[in-house]
Formats: structure tokens, C-alpha cells, sequence
């Protein structure tokens, strides 16, 4: 089954990536691939929660030249002042990735 519609090929290239920066705590996909009203061509919409307002864009870069089809939008919800989309991402946004806690 395709979470997000997305093959699970693609989500743990992308969850792997994540795994690369240290700073990145988790990651909310939200937007359309999250209320599962996505087309084919849908973007994906990350949220980034850690101390990343630095990495940012390598963080969106690097997305950018994973071998998928697909465009990031990618965000510091930490950096976030626009309350709105604060909302929305608390209200649909679902996790995608959690960074493995060493002490577990």
C-alpha cells in the first residue's frame, strides 16, 4: 500500500536522507499528501521540527536531487510566523519521520 501516494521505495529514500542531518528531531508531511486528496503530480509538503532554520535549504536541496518525480516544499515550523499554516500543519499533518533516539 502507498502512504501518501507515495511507493515505499521513495519514502525511505527520502526518510534515509532525513537520517543524514542530525538537527532534523522529525519531519510532518502535510498538505494534500496528508488529507490524502493528492494528484499524481502533487507536491510534498514537509514540515521540519529541530534546530534547522540553518539548514533549511540544504535540507531542500537535497531533496530536490533524490531521484523521484516529485518537488518539496520544504518548512521550519519552528521559524514558522504565519498562524495559519501553523494551524493547519497541527491540524493535518501527519509524521513522517522521527529521528532514532540513541538512549532507547
Amino acid at each position: 500500500m502507498e502512504e501518501f501516494g507515495l511507493s515505499e521505495k521513495t519514502i525511505n529514500l527520502i526518510r534515509n536522507f532525513f537520517k543524514l542531518y542530525p538537527q532534523v528531531e522529525e519531519v510532518k508531511i502535510y498538505g494534500s499528501r496528508a488529507k490524502g486528496n493528492y494528484k499524481r503530480g502533487s507536491d510534498i509538503d514537509f514540515a521540519v521540527f529541530g534546530d534547522c532554520e540553518d539548514i533549511i535549504g540544504k535540507l531542500s536541496a537535497g531533496l530536490d536531487e533524490l531521484p523521484t518525480p516529485y518537488k518539496f516544499d520544504v518548512t521550519d515550523y519552528n521559524s514558522l510566523t504565519h498562524q495559519p499554516l501553523k494551524d493547519h500543519i497541527d491540524r493535518v499533518g501527519k509524521l513522517f519521520y522521527k529521528k532514532e533516539n540513541k538512549n532507547e
